[in-house]
Parts: structure tokens; C-alpha cells; sequence
């Protein structure tokens, strides 16, 4: 499909064959993967989960376009308007997924949610600094633990010191998050509820009889 119009960039949860969720790609991605027939369209309906195939889908959208148009994120062709499924699943791929989340700048600014974790005041990225709990200086390590979001004055003010000494607090404790800390927050948008099932972590380690 040749796009004309936004809407292949829209986020789409990837789940393999036992309904793990995997990955997030973008929507040009998840069309690939319907158009070769190894992935199908997981939405929700009513309460219940609905498959469908690229077919089908195109079929649906018809219906949602009229109806739940603002609900969806929409792809326009050349010869049709496609609503952006919101999860598909690999129909033939039963691995499971690492649960290793990277540790970087953006991921710790999503876990702390772009928050100053002294002062509690929120600010852009480009205002942001990445702070040592435990200062280098005093044997502090590149770790989950012990970096947190921290503005330029708090930053400065803190210095080469931990927050006692600099007779500061944290208002968390830094930690390791069990999931992408960006997809935790695209929780947060109801566009992307349907996710939440999937993500939970006690869906997948309750015991079933």
C-alpha cells in the first residue's frame, strides 16, 4: 500500500503466537506483516477479543470509520481508508520476548516522568540532567539505581554529594522498571487501554487450570 496521508507512524503492540506481547512497531510495519499473512488484527470489542485478517479489517474500517472514526488512527491509499489496528499477533512465532529494558537517557526520563526527582518540578528534556545518587566520585555506578532525573539548579546544587550530605531527598527511590518505561507511559492514553491486558504482568503469571 502506498500511502498518501499520516497515520504509519501510529504505535501498534506486537504479540507472538501465545498472546506475549513482544514489541511496539509502527503501523507501516504492522501492515507489512498483515499484508504477508503471518500476523492477524487483535481488537477489542464488546469486552471480547476479535480477530481479523488484512481482508476483514479493511471491511471493518469501513464500519469504524463511520461510527468510531475518532477512536483510531486512519491510513488513507490510493484506493481505500484504513483504520490502524491498535495490536496484532504473529499467527507462527511462539518465543518469548527479553525482558532486558536498556538503560539509556530516554528510558530513565520516561521512567521518572520528565521530572525533577529533588524539586518535583517537571521540565523539557533539554532542561533535564541525569544525576549519581551515589556521585561517581564516591564510587557511584552507571545503574537504574542510581540515576534519576534531576534539573540543572538541582544538579548543581547536589554537586559531588549524595543527597544527605547535600541535606537533599529524593521524591522516589530510583528503581529498575519491569517494562519500557515509554510504553508505560503511552498506557496513560486511552487510545492504547487495549494494550493494558497484555502488559500486565499478573495476566501472565497467574496459574491456570
Amino acid at each position: 500500500m502506498t500511502a498518501v496521508v499520516t497515520g504509519l507512524d501510529s504505535k501498534v503492540l506486537v504479540l507472538n503466537k501465545l498472546y506475549t506481547a513482544l514489541r511496539v512497531v509502527n503501523a507501516r510495519r504492522a501492515f507489512t506483516l498483515l499484508q504477508r499473512e503471518v500476523a492477524e488484527v487483535i481488537s477489542v470489542e464488546a469486552g471480547n477479543y476479535v480477530s481479523y485478517d488484512l481482508m476483514s479489517w479493511q471491511d471493518a474500517s469501513e464500519y469504524q470509520h463511520a461510527h468510531e472514526h475518532e477512536v483510531h488512527d486512519w491510513v488513507t491509499t490510493t484506493r481505500l481508508i484504513i483504520a490502524v489496528p491498535k495490536i496484532v499477533r504473529l499467527l507462527g512465532y511462539d518465543r518469548f520476548p527479553k525482558v532486558q529494558v536498556k538503560l539509556n537517557r530516554r528510558n530513565i526520563y520516561a521512567r521518572d516522568g520528565n521530572q525533577c526527582q529533588y524539586c518535583g518540578a517537571y521540565f523539557s528534556t533539554r532542561e533535564l540532567t541525569l544525576d549519581h545518587v551515589l556521585p561517581r566520585v564516591q564510587g557511584g555506578t552507571n545503574s537504574w539505581t542510581n540515576l534519576v532525573c534531576a534539573c540543572v539548579k538541582c544538579n548543581a546544587r547536589k554537586g559531588g554529594r549524595t543527597p544527605t550530605q547535600a541535606r537533599m531527598k529524593l521524591i522516589r527511590a530510583a528503581v529498575k522498571p519491569k517494562r519500557n518505561p515509554a510504553i508505560a507511559l503511552r498506557l496513560g492514553s486511552p487510545k492504547y487501554q487495549s494494550w493494558k491486558t497484555f502488559l500486565d504482568e499478573a495476566y501472565w503469571t497467574i496459574e491456570l487450570e
